[in-house]
């Protein structure tokens, strides 16, 4: 294996100098994520913590990692220790030695030694950048090291340190996409976008969901995704309406649209695709009708982009030219502006229009800023994801609508002077679509 961090260590270290510079002479404290249990005495696959690994390149669990820019050791580590029977059953581990040579680590401790040291490296801060609430028993420590920490200092005067969210200062920082993980990025959309075309070419009527499912995933890790960025949703027919469906068990009929929500990790960077096609290898002309309205609304949602532009901005365009598609389709009778003032739209339209992406599919960032919608700058990413869903019981609909769900999302980059798509190796014009339906290589 290759020892230490992918990329190299330089990445990593630039990101711990910014931090230490964001949080001053407060002390950062960040926590693997735990693992997780499936059932009895079994785990689910272990994936680190994205700002840990973002700050670290460290993927091992039960770690913490502590900053302090005032201290003569500013990044140090606390890690399992090598242990040769747990190593002969689980694997490789780095260790003490190994966290300090290939992490850069100025101090590493054993990870058992935590509670022991963590009150001294508080002890002189007036300021905690820790997350409270997502782990109850990472959240005991802390309290308890902070306490110990306070009650050290004797007759200082000096009260409890301020805890502060560290997550909205890694997530500022993780927003503005370098050159180097816009890279990876665009891989892992690339690897996303071939996992749909393959969905396409297998696509037929009577294949089950999840035979098409096993062939996305396929393809994500025939080219080198490290694992899927989220659950697939791979919905036929009336499952297409269901905006998070993971079941993904009924089988293809020849008269339904396919919707799949799929996207590969590539070095810690996800994709988020979603496509929609007919499983007949053609669209009928309702399907036709019904899709083209959601292709032209993200379509036109795309060339709306640069920066300056608000994401807010984004949705209520989409919105609008929903709307416009609804009247068009008898989904909606009335005025435009009724509708929307009314968001009588939410009906077929229940969802956002985009969010930020980067290491998580719905990634770290803030939306607004003194609370108005944030603008657009270059190097951030986000999804455009217009969709229609009609549900199939909805009697109000027109009969040739019903059952019917169509999004299609793309993975865009802001650049200086618009943006770039870094899903478009994924067809959604109908004819390109239709080319491939089917014909497997």
């Amino acid at each position: 294996m290759v020892k230490g961090p992918k990329g190299g260590l330089d990445i990593f270290k630039k990101r711990q100098k910014k931090l230490l510079e964001k949080i001053g002479d407060g002390v950062g404290v960040i926590f693997a994520h735990p693992e997780q249990i499936r059932n009895n005495d079994v785990h689910h696959k272990y994936r680190q913590d994205s700002t840990f690994y973002y700050l670290t390149g460290f993927s091992e669990p039960e770690s913490v990692i502590v900053f302090d820019a005032s201290s003569p050791s500013p990044f140090t580590m606390f890690v399992r220790q090598k242990d040769a029977t747990r190593e002969l059953w689980d694997g490789f581990r780095y260790g003490i030695d190994g966290a300090a040579e290939y992490f850069g680590a100025n101090k590493v401790y054993p990870i058992d030694d935590l509670v022991k040291i963590l009150p001294e490296l508080l002890k002189n801060t007036s300021k905690v950048y820790y997350k409270l609430g997502e782990q109850k028993e990472h959240d005991e420590i802390i309290m308890t090291a902070i306490d110990h920490a306070r009650r050290s200092r004797g007759r200082s005067g000096l009260g409890q340190p301020n805890i502060i969210d560290l997550k909205q200062i890694t997530g500022e920082m993780r927003l503005i996409k370098q050159p180097e993980e816009i890279e990876l990025l665009r891989k892992a959309c690339e690897i996303s976008a071939y996992g749909h075309i393959a969905a396409m070419r297998a696509c037929k009527p009577g294949v089950n969901e999840y035979e098409i499912e096993a062939e996305v995933e396929h393809e994500f890790r025939r080219r080198g995704s490290d694992r899927l960025g989220y659950n697939s949703i791979v919905g036929s027919g009336p499952n297409a309406t269901v905006l998070h469906y993971v079941f993904n068990d009924d089988v293809c009929k020849r008269e339904h649209l396919l919707l799949i929500d799929a996207g590969a990790e590539f070095g810690y960077f996800t994709g988020d695709i979603t496509r929609t096609f007919p499983v007949g290898g053609t669209f009928s002309p309702a399907q036709k009708k019904f899709y083209d309205v959601v292709l032209k609304v993200q379509k036109d949602c795309i060339e709306f982009v640069k920066p300056g532009v608000k994401l807010a901005d984004i949705h209520q365009r989409a919105i609008k030219g929903l709307i416009d598609g609804m009247l068009s389709l008898g989904l909606m009778k009335g005025s435009a502006k009724d509708i929307y003032e009314k968001k009588e739209y939410i009906k077929y339209y229940p969802h956002g229009t985009g969010h930020w992406l980067g290491m998580d599919v719905h990634d770290s960032g803030l939306y607004s800023i003194d609370g108005e919608p944030r603008a657009l700058e270059p190097g951030m990413c986000f999804t455009i994801e217009p969709g229609l869903y009609v549900p199939e019981n909805d009697k109000d609909a027109p009969a040739e609508f019903r059952g019917m769900g169509v999004r299609i999302e793309d993975d865009i980059l802001v650049t200086s002077k618009g943006c770039e798509v870094l899903t478009k190796l994924a067809p959604k014009e109908t004819h390109e679509i239709e080319a491939i339906l089917g014909k497997s290589v």
